[in-house]
């Protein structure tokens, strides 16, 4: 999962969270590694059973603003539950606590050629 969003882009205003549902979802342009890169694809990242969501380093208040993903991770908290934390560029974070991992990602488009290779400063 970490692999196939590392160099995914969103904007801040593209992740919802419902409480009452217990759902994260995240969707955003991904980079196709798998692929041979070169083209990016519409592409949502949805967590189940989330029971709280932090942010660190993330203008949750500019919806606009552009976030860079690189990593998935999961450390385990009283199992099955844990949390899951979304990685971005520049030291930003989501970590979501879970009762279990139900984790879905999903290609909403037909993916376009892209000319930029990511790059990006940690």
């Amino acid at each position: 999962m970490s692999a196939a969003i590392q160099d995914s882009v969103g904007k801040v205003g593209d992740i919802t969270f419902e409480a009452r549902a217990g759902l994260l979802t995240l969707s955003f342009n991904r980079y196709r590694w798998e692929a041979g890169g070169r083209e990016r694809v519409r592409s949502a990242l949805q967590l189940g059973g989330v029971q709280g969501v932090q942010v660190r380093r993330i203008r949750r208040e500019t919806p606009e603003a552009v976030l860079q993903f690189l990593a998935v991770t999961f450390e385990p908290v009283d199992a099955p539950g844990g949390a899951v934390i979304i990685s971005c560029a520049g030291g930003g974070d989501i970590r979501a606590m879970v009762e279990c991992l139900d984790v879905v990602l999903a290609d909403l488009s037909e993916p376009w050629p892209t000319p930029r290779e990511p790059a990006h400063k940690d």
